[in-house]
């Protein structure tokens, strides 16, 4: 199976990329961790992403706050898909954040997931590796049976509670 990176702009993106690690990790998706920069380490960024593919990655998720350039640094030096996770920061709420990721030049994609959607990022990482992975697959289908379960559930609940 194919290895999932998760790269975030700084360590003080660590509160949201660990839902994504973590939901990685509960589907039992190989991850690296790493902290780069599209504007502090762009060599070492755009180094890793070439080799991304070489190295056995299927999907790189990138986690930026404000000018959040991650992605698309990674983007532009990568054919793999490539998700950006937009970190809600002090200034804007996040939405500086979101445009950058969002706005892409076309012929340079960037997935973008919500404001701090760091699990959606994961969970979207692991359908593309589920399209060749049938073990993968039937973990998606069986997380969603658990949760529209869990709605049912909460809506009997609510209706025994609250009708008459």
């Amino acid at each position: 199976m194919k290895k999932i990176a998760v790269i975030m702009g700084s360590t003080s993106d660590m509160p949201v990329v660990e839902k994504a690690v973590n939901t990685l990790k509960d589907f039992g998706v190989s991850t690296e961790v790493r902290v780069m920069s599209a504007h502090r380490t762009p060599e070492a960024a755009r180094e890793f992403a070439i080799n991304a593919r070489a190295n056995g990655f299927g999907a790189i998720i990138c986690a930026a706050g404000m000018a959040a350039h991650l992605a698309g640094a990674f983007a532009a030096n990568t054919t793999l898909p490539v998700i950006g996770i937009p970190v809600k920061g002090p200034s804007f709420d996040g939405m500086d954040a979101l445009l950058s990721t969002v706005q892409m030049p076309s012929g340079m994609p960037v997935a973008t997931v919500a404001i701090n959607g760091a699990a959606n990022a994961a969970l979207l990482a692991i359908q593309m590796l589920a399209i060749e992975d049938a073990e993968l697959a039937k973990k998606l289908d069986d997380m969603r049976a658990k949760n529209t379960a869990k709605v049912y559930e909460a809506d009997k609940e609510i209706n025994e509670k609250y009708s008459f």
